[in-house]
């Protein structure tokens, strides 16, 4: 018969320990690096760089009107329209908002490239004047 000390607080139950996520990070980290895990979705294609970022998506058999693009904010969604031979619902949060209207989106030979471009924070700096 084997005897083993139980925590029964349930702040130990409920939040893993810091060793336990140290070792989850190394294992993802390392692991996953050299098994060759795709980071990103199949069929999808993601670049950054200073003042866009670019998304390149496969959807071969959809023309570009049976395909809407909406734009909220730092999300983008990509949906086809009802009636489509194919079903296509994607989104994407993007670290930074979206400036529209400099966003632009092709479709070629099936895969569907979206150019989107980063909006600048605006200096919200008022000055004063000295009396």
């Amino acid at each position: 018969m084997f005897f083993t000390p139980v925590i029964r607080r349930a702040a130990y139950a409920q939040a893993p320990r810091s060793a336990d996520l140290a070792l989850q990070r190394f294992l993802m980290g390392t692991l996953g690096a050299n098994a060759g895990a795709p980071t990103q979705p199949a069929g999808c294609k993601v670049t950054q760089d200073d003042k866009s970022t670019i998304l390149e998506l496969d959807i071969p058999g959809l023309a570009r009107e049976q395909l809407a693009i909406t734009i909220e904010g730092n999300v983008v969604k990509v949906q086809s329209v009802e009636g489509a031979p194919r079903a296509v619902q994607r989104a994407w949060e993007l670290p930074q908002n979206i400036d529209a209207a400099a966003s632009t989106a092709k479709l070629e030979h099936g895969v569907l490239t979206l150019t989107l471009a980063r909006l600048e924070p605006a200096s919200k700096a008022t000055s004063l004047t000295i009396h």
